[in-house]
């Protein structure tokens, strides 16, 4: 067996762990799963096209792929269903890892494995059956809050993304990703400049210390998240998170406890795009609330202060998905961060002292 070869087989080996795993913790649970970008061997590199990947993952996912979903995952990695079989409600599952910029075999394609073609024509079918939609995926669009101008998708794709969520915001209730590993969202706007959808990253379980050059500390705690919605509207009503202090649980021992519910934190009535954008610009506003987020970003891991450039990153990631309005505000942000470093000092000592008051 040549070394590709035995990469294939030890992810379809490890997939069949993990689904071993969560089926006997989650029995009678329905899952709708993603891939991720380690889902693949060579790593990045997933195929716009039918595979052995593709096919034997398909396989494994039987009792929670319905026969269609089957037959697109197999095309694509992507499928859609009815939110556990319910009239009005849907689901649509991505494979973003065909937008991945790492990804050379989607390099020169204007639309891999036809995805975004599917897509629409999911959500358009959705208006016209009057159903509410969750879409996830695994690898977001936009830039990484810890790193800046570290975009995921290529830019041509990074449009299309935003250009099909403005086109069905109507009908998309919620966007749930993952791939940073950190805690955070980001805002959809309407080209007047109202807010429309939002997009949930969820900290990963897994507690991984990021590889990119540049990122100091960029660790995390682990983390679960549980969302509530109202089941006849798909609203989400509330996020909860749950972590382990990893420090904690290696001097004593293991221990899940809650880390925070968004709207207590945020003080808002849930977690709509209207809620979303209110909790944005308080972070973007109240130093407070900037910090508070913070370390919810890394899961209580870096409890460092979030200074002046760090604040530009993770403002202008949350606020702006496509490339040019990103770069126009981390200018528009960083022009206004020239006070003196002594008085800066000064001034977030005593924020820091109100914070906790």
């Amino acid at each position: 067996m040549n070394r590709t070869m035995a990469g294939v087989w030890k992810i379809i080996l490890l997939n069949i762990f993990i689904v071993s795993a969560r089926s006997s913790v989650m029995k009678d649970t329905k899952v709708y799963s993603a891939m991720g970008n380690h889902d693949y061997h060579p790593k990045n590199q997933m195929p716009p096209e039918k595979n052995n990947i593709y096919e034997q993952t398909a396989n494994l996912w039987h009792d929670w792929l319905q026969a269609a979903s089957k037959e697109t995952f197999k095309i694509g990695g992507y499928y859609t269903e009815k939110l556990l079989n319910q009239t009005g409600l849907r689901v649509m599952v991505l494979n973003t890892n065909l937008y991945y910029d790492q990804n050379k075999l989607t390099e020169n394609i204007k639309d891999p494995a036809d995805q975004f073609s599917w897509a629409d024509k999911v959500l358009q079918d959705a208006a016209k059956n009057n159903e509410k939609v969750y879409i996830i995926g695994h690898v977001p669009p936009g830039f990484f809050e810890k790193k800046r101008d570290k975009a995921w998708f290529r830019k041509e794709f990074n449009k299309r993304y935003i250009d099909l969520i403005q086109k069905h915001s109507a009908i998309i209730q919620g966007q749930f990703f993952g791939h940073h590993h950190t805690d955070s969202f980001r805002m959809f706007y309407s080209s007047k400049g109202s807010p429309i959808s939002a997009m949930f990253l969820t900290p990963g379980v897994t507690p991984w210390i990021t590889t990119l050059p540049g990122v100091i500390d960029g660790g995390n705690n682990p983390g679960i998240r549980m969302f509530q919605y109202d089941t006849k509207t798909l609203l989400i009503k509330d996020i909860i998170t749950y972590y382990m202090n990893l420090t904690y649980s290696n001097v004593a021992h293991e221990r899940w406890e809650k880390e925070y519910r968004l709207t207590e934190a945020f003080r808002v009535p849930d977690a709509s795009p209207a809620s979303m954008h209110r909790v944005m610009e308080r972070i973007s506003t109240d130093k407070c609330y900037l910090q508070k987020y913070f370390e919810f970003n890394s899961v209580n891991y870096d409890l460092t202060e979030c200074h002046a450039d760090c604040r530009i990153d993770h403002v202008c990631a949350m606020r702006e998905v496509d490339f040019e309005a990103y770069e126009k505000c981390v200018v528009k942000e960083g022009g206004s961060s020239t006070a003196p470093v002594l008085f800066t000092l000064l001034l977030s000592l005593m924020l820091s002292l109100l914070c906790l008051s």
